[in-house]
C-alpha cells in the first residue's frame, strides 16, 4: 500500500501539527515501566506494556484532536537499530521483530483514531550515545548501520524517517542515505549542548549546511531536540533557520552531562516551556512539528499549542 498521501497531508498543512513528548521519560516516570537501556520497544514484551503504549498515545493524540490539527505518530524505535543487539541483549532477528511490530502499532493507532490526520514517522536515533558522541560516524558507515533498522521500517509502511538525536553530521548523512534507498522522505534533527552547539562542537548552521551539501538538499525540513530552548534560541538567527521545521525541547535546563547523573525526572515547568515554545514559533516561519523531549509529557504539549495558538 503507498501511503505517500499521509505525508503529503503533513507537509501541506498551513500550521504545526503536534508531536508527543519524551516518549521513554514519560514511560518510565509517568506510567512506571521499566525500560533498559531506555529501549522504547521493551513495551511490546507484556501485554501492559502495550496497554501503556496505547494510552500514551491516546493521551497525546486527543491533544492534536483539541488543537485541531494533524499528529506526527514516532515509532518506538529509538534505540532497536543494529547497533544495539548486544547492548540490550536481544539478538539481531529479536531487533527486527521489536522494530516490526512498533510500525504496525502505530498503524493500529493511527486505525483508532481516523479522525485526526496522522502520519507514521519511523524515528531513528544515534548508533550510541546520544548526548556525547563516543564515535564520529563517516557516511558510509552510518548508512551501513542503519540501513537494517530503515529497511524494516519500510517494508511495514511507515511514511517518513527522522534522524534523532544526532550529534554530528556524518552520521545523519548516512541515515538520510539510507532512507532515500528506500524511497522515503526524512527529516535530521540535531540536538544541542547548553551553548547552542552540537556535541562535537559544530554550529547549527553549520552542520545542517553540511548535511544539505552531501546530500544535495534531501532532507525536508531539519529539528532541534533534546536540548531546553534556552539552550539554542539565541543561535536561531540568519536564513538558514528557514531549514528548521521542528522543535522537540527538554523540559529541563540541565546539560547533557547533568542529566546522565540526575536520579530523579526534571519536568521543569510546563505553562514556561509552553511560552518558549511561544516565542519560537513566531522565529521560525517553516515549522512544522511541535512536540517534546527528555523530562515533557502531554502537559507541556497542552502547553505549546495554546501558546502558539496565541503567537500566531
Amino acid at each position: 500500500m503507498n501511503y505517500a498521501a499521509n505525508f503529503r497531508t503533513f507537509i501541506a498543512s498551513d500550521q504545526p501539527w503536534v508531536a508527543d513528548g519524551g516518549l521513554e521519560t514519560d514511560l518510565i516516570f509517568s506510567y512506571g515501566l521499566d525500560l533498559p537501556h531506555f529501549a522504547s520497544f521493551h513495551v511490546f514484551d507484556t501485554t501492559e506494556g502495550r496497554a501503556t503504549l496505547a494510552r500514551y498515545y491516546d493521551r497525546y493524540i486527543d491533544i492534536a484532536r483539541r488543537a485541531g490539527t494533524g499528529f506526527v505518530l514516532d515509532t518506538a524505535t529509538w534505540r532497536s537499530g543494529a547497533y544495539w543487539p548486544d547492548i540490550v541483549g536481544r539478538s539481531l532477528a529479536g531487533i527486527e521483530a521489536a522494530t516490526r511490530e512498533a510500525v504496525r502499532f502505530a498503524h493500529a493507532t493511527r486505525a483508532r483514531h481516523s479522525d485526526v490526520p496522522m502520519v507514521i514517522n519511523g524515528a531513528v536515533g544515534p548508533a550510541g550515545d546520544g548526548y556525547a558522541p563516543d564515535r564520529l560516524y563517516t557516511p558510509d558507515a552510518a548508512e551501513a548501520v542503519h540501513a537494517h533498522q530503515i529497511g524494516w521500517m519500510a517494508d511495514e509502511g511507515i511514511e517518513m524517517v527522522s534522524a534523532v538525536t544526532m550529534t554530528h553530521p556524518g552520521e545523519a548523512i548516512g541515515i538520510v542515505r539510507s532512507a532515500q534507498g528506500n524511497g522515503l522522505p526524512v527529516v535530521v534533527s540535531f540536538t544541542t549542548e547548553t551553548d547552542g552547539r552540537l556535541p562535537n562542537g559544530q554550529s547549527v548552521a553549520d552542520a545542517i549546511a553540511e548535511t544539505d551539501a552531501a546530500t544535495g538538499g534531501a532532507p525536508v525540513f531539519y529539528m532541534i531536540n533534546c536540548a531546553h530552548p534556552d539552550h539554542f534560541a539565541g543561535v536561531l538567527a540568519g536564513g538558514w533557520v528557514s531549514r528548521i521545521g521542528g522543535i522537540r525541547a527538554n523540559a529541563s535546563r540541565m546539560s547533557h552531562a547533568e542529566l546522565n547523573e540526575a536520579e530523579e525526572l526534571d519536568a521543569g515547568n510546563p505553562e514556561e516551556f509552553g511560552h518558549l515554545y511561544g516565542a519560537l514559533f513566531r522565529k521560525l516561519p517553516q515549522l512544522r512539528v511541535m512536540g517534546g523531549c527528555c523530562g515533557t509529557d502531554h502537559r507541556h504539549i497542552e502547553q505549546v499549542c495554546l501558546a502558539c495558538k496565541v503567537a500566531a
